[in-house]
């Protein structure tokens, strides 16, 4: 057993558990975050590869806005850590687009462009998307009101009743954040709308490192505690209330509070093994290609920051039926995004992601895993350079000379973060409040249902404040 007792242990070093840890060490709690693997990030990571920082998670931090707006959620997650607004370092994208079948959407930071992009693509509709996104302006997803889920697919099909212009504002938003198949829950996309088109997209030069890098520094300055490699076997409780943690090891911990940011059916594992068995569980998985190159995207004309597309009349969001699925997917190019100064990424690097079944990956042998990677791989790769165009060179010469390449499955993120089913966002079930049924033992990150890197850490704040201090 410890001989300390902490006011709160925070399970998992991601961005939730950081800014939650940072928040109440400010009001000077003693605060252990336990983290099972050997570096910090969880969901929203980087690793090294042959002296490359690759990132891993999200392609970009959403709801990016000007240095000088005050009412946004970047705003609020600044002020609330006590962190500079340059500190980030934060670039605006070039621009995106939205492929649906034949029909080609550009975004920037600018909605303008998405709004008049919308009134080119279907011209008898745009009134009804005005009016939507006069709606989503006026819903508040941050308040204290946490009503029973809508879907959203319901909602956009009675305001704007076109299939096509619906699938086009799904598309990026269930792929940036739904852990339900096809839908949505309204609050969500509320949260995923605003902060993809109505705040945009923005990286750090150095990616999501430089992020980990000043929360983790912060959050020990002010006193904050962690421990790498080291896993919580289960949450101790006395009397219905939490009493503390025991690790790997053995070792107890005592606490007055837990705070999980591993997930809802991860943590009831922790105290209740019965009761995860019926936890609603995430089947929605993913891979990812990622290849290094020796020139600049836009040597090859390629110019999108982030591409999203569906390749069918219709789009589907959903398991895919084989290891991948190929036709829908996201495909991002970190160079393109605007770091100015003269600085720019040294290497051309390109993400391509797609829905997976972890079912079929599972069953896998080792002798079979690496060779369905590689072709993945390169289907994927394949698929993306199509999408880009492929005028300006020899997809085939090219793809045998590149300098680098990697390719994570659901087991990946199986493997290195606990999600159950390798499922990124998690249980389609959210707990809004953040509460479970031990006393003293609170929930955050994407299972509390704030979306995206700036809504993971704005949920440990959320809860920190809500019920922790």
């Amino acid at each position: 057993m410890s001989n300390r007792k902490y006011d709160s242990v925070i399970i998992g070093a991601g961005l939730s558990g950081l800014a939650a840890g940072i928040r109440l060490a400010q009001f000077g709690k003693t605060i252990l975050v336990v983290e099972k693997h050997k570096i910090i990030g969880g969901l929203n990571n980087f690793y090294s590869r042959f002296g490359r920082k690759i990132d891993v998670g999200l392609h970009a931090i959403t709801n990016f806005v000007k240095k000088g707006i005050f009412k946004s959620p970047l705003s609020k997650l600044l002020r609330q850590l006590r962190i500079p607004y340059d500190c980030f370092g934060l670039c605006e994208q070039n621009f995106s687009k939205i492929i649906l079948d034949d029909k080609v959407a550009k975004f920037s930071n600018d909605f303008s462009l998405f709004e008049s992009e919308i009134a080119r693509l279907f011209p008898k509709s745009i009134d009804a998307f005005r009016k939507l996104v006069e709606k989503i302006k006026d819903f508040d997803p941050y308040s204290e009101d946490f009503a029973q889920d809508t879907s959203t697919r319901t909602i956009l099909s009675s305001l704007l009743n076109h299939r096509e212009l619906e699938d086009m504002l799904l598309l990026p938003t269930l792929y940036y954040g739904s852990a339900q198949e096809n839908d949505v829950a309204w609050k969500q996309f509320v949260i995923l709308f605003r902060s993809i088109f109505l705040e945009g997209f923005a990286r750090p030069l150095d990616g999501i490192r430089k992020i980990l890098m000043i929360l983790m520094q912060k959050f020990q300055e002010l006193g904050g505690e962690k421990r790498l490699r080291c896993e919580v076997q289960h949450i101790e409780t006395l009397n219905g209330q939490v009493a503390g943690v025991t690790l790997n090891d053995g070792e107890f911990i005592r606490c007055d509070r837990v705070l999980s940011t591993i997930g809802y059916p991860e943590t009831v594992k922790l105290y209740d093994k019965d009761h995860f068995k019926v936890t609603p569980k995430g089947q929605l998985s993913f891979c990812e290609a990622i290849a290094i190159f020796d020139q600049q995207p836009q040597d090859y004309g390629w110019k999108d920051t982030i591409i999203f597309f569906e390749q069918n009349p219709h789009f589907s969001y959903k398991k895919s039926s084989q290891e991948i699925e190929t036709s829908s997917g996201v495909i991002c190019l970190p160079n393109n995004f605007n770091y100015g100064n003269n600085q720019f990424l040294k290497e051309g690097i390109l993400r391509v992601t797609a829905l997976a079944n972890y079912e079929r990956w599972k069953t896998l042998t080792a002798a079979t895993y690496p060779s369905m990677k590689k072709y993945c791989f390169e289907q994927l790769i394949e698929r993306a350079v199509k999408i880009l165009g492929d005028k300006y060179l020899d997809f085939n010469i090219w793809k045998n000379n590149l300098l680098d390449r990697d390719f994570f499955t659901p087991l990946t993120v199986e493997r290195f973060t606990g999600r159950v089913n390798g499922a990124i966002y998690g249980s389609p079930k959210k707990i809004y409040d953040g509460v479970l049924p031990i006393k003293n033992l609170f929930l955050c990150g994407t299972d509390q249902g704030f979306l995206g890197i700036i809504g993971a850490m704005l949920s440990g704040i959320s809860i920190a404040n809500r019920h922790l201090l």
